[in-house]
């Protein structure tokens, strides 16, 4: 079998047009699923009378889903290949967001957020390894930050569906579930290929978790930006909707902020991942993480006021909301390529550990504090990221 590595970049320099934009349009079919699905489920709970607690943890099935199928995603993608997974993936979502309109229940919408959840991550696993094992060092910030604008885009339009509850509270759920299929669809077209390996590594569970260990040695400081930003956006989606709420903020307010921070990340994706490729991924990642830092604590200032809070969410977004893209391709820049399934993985596990740690912390935050505490929280987790990316120091196992 010729290697993952010269196969995939064929593929993209012979079809340019078609192989990798399949994969990209497909990941922004899913942050458009991510983007409508929690302010939308946050905004329809909160006004039946659930509380910010019971909102956050029903918007953490999707991540508790996602650490649970982890880690038993490497074996059956190296037995049988990129494709395969991914059209389960895509049929899952869309099957799950076409049947939450059949009954409205607290327990059947954690059980359908659960199967997305599996579904998006096999969808992201399949293509953020397919991206990062194919792309040469010196461009592998920016092709890893078109995958992250895709994702951007359809996450900052999501929001926006949440207007058309007001319509029928059936139609952004059908909707998102049309798109998702016709992404489906356009998997077929892709010609299925296989992670790289040298003949030494194994396919089996035991073999799976040997490779974590080597990635959480090798490359820990890597998986800290996908967590950090698992944290941010669970949180902002997830619980942001219930305190602007409470604060006097309406639905169309919250329908125009969440979108500015996902559009401050479009605009900033593929710049910052063009520096990264320049300057180094960790010093890009230093300067983003201390530049979201003093961003939240300015929106814990304006919590209360529309105006602030739409610009500081649109300056954090220009600063962080490229942090998981750039966090992948810091990994794959430890990573020798053998590890590289096992990195990207180990970047999904440690966001998922973010995003259901943030809508649960953040729906204490609303809950037991007042003021603009809910964002203080954010800041203090970019610090923290910052100082340990500050001193870490690469292993020399890295370069083996």
């Amino acid at each position: 079998m010729k290697s993952f590595s010269n196969r995939g970049l064929n593929i993209m320099k012979k079809t340019p047009g078609g192989h990798f934009w399949i994969l990209v349009s497909t990941i922004g079919i899913s942050g458009l699923s991510q983007g409508m699905l929690l302010p939308l489920v946050a905004i329809i709970l909160e006004k039946d009378g659930f509380s910010s607690l019971s909102n956050g943890i029903n918007a953490t099935a999707l991540y508790i889903a996602i650490l649970l199928a982890s880690p038993f995603m490497e074996g059956p993608l190296r037995r049988f290949g990129y494709k395969p997974i991914m059209l389960a993936g895509g049929l899952s979502v869309a099957v799950a967001l076409a049947l939450f309109p059949a009954w409205k229940s607290f327990w059947f919408w954690f059980f359908l957020r659960f199967l997305i959840g599996i579904g998006d991550h096999f969808l992201h696993f399949s293509a953020q390894t397919w991206i990062t094992a194919a792309s040469p060092e010196n461009r592998r910030g920016r092709n890893v930050s078109l995958y992250g604008l895709f994702f951007g885009i359809g996450f900052a339009a999501g929001p926006l569906m949440t207007r058309l509850v007001t319509i029928n509270e059936a139609l952004p759920f059908m909707i998102s579930s049309a798109l998702s299929l016709l992404s489906w669809l356009f998997v077929w077209l892709l010609r299925n290929d296989f992670p790289d390996s040298d003949g030494t590594v194994g396919s089996s569970y035991k073999s799976s978790f040997s490779r974590f260990s080597k990635v959480l040695k090798i490359a820990w400081v890597s998986l800290l930006p996908p967590l950090g930003y698992g944290f941010l956006e669970a949180s902002l989606n997830g619980n942001f909707p219930v305190l602007a709420l409470r604060n006097g903020l309406d639905v169309s307010a919250v329908s125009i902020i969440l979108p500015a921070f996902s559009i401050g990340g479009i605009l900033f994706q593929f710049p910052l991942g063009v520096m990264s490729d320049k300057y180094g991924r960790r010093n890009v990642l230093m300067g983003i993480m201390l530049t979201g830092f003093f961003c939240f604590i300015g929106a814990g200032i304006f919590y209360d006021s529309a105006i602030g809070l739409l610009i500081t969410f649109f300056l954090a977004g220009m600063a962080v909301g490229t942090t998981f893209s750039l966090g992948i391709s810091y990994m794959a820049d430890l990573l020798p390529r053998q590890l590289l399934p096992a990195g990207n993985l180990m970047c999904g596990i440690f966001f998922s550990l973010g995003s259901v740690s943030g809508p649960f912390f953040g729906g204490l935050a609303i809950q037991f504090t007042e003021g603009g505490s809910f964002f203080y929280l954010i800041s203090f987790i970019l610090l923290m990221i910052f100082l340990a990316l500050a001193v870490f120091k690469q292993p020399s196992l890295a370069k083996g």
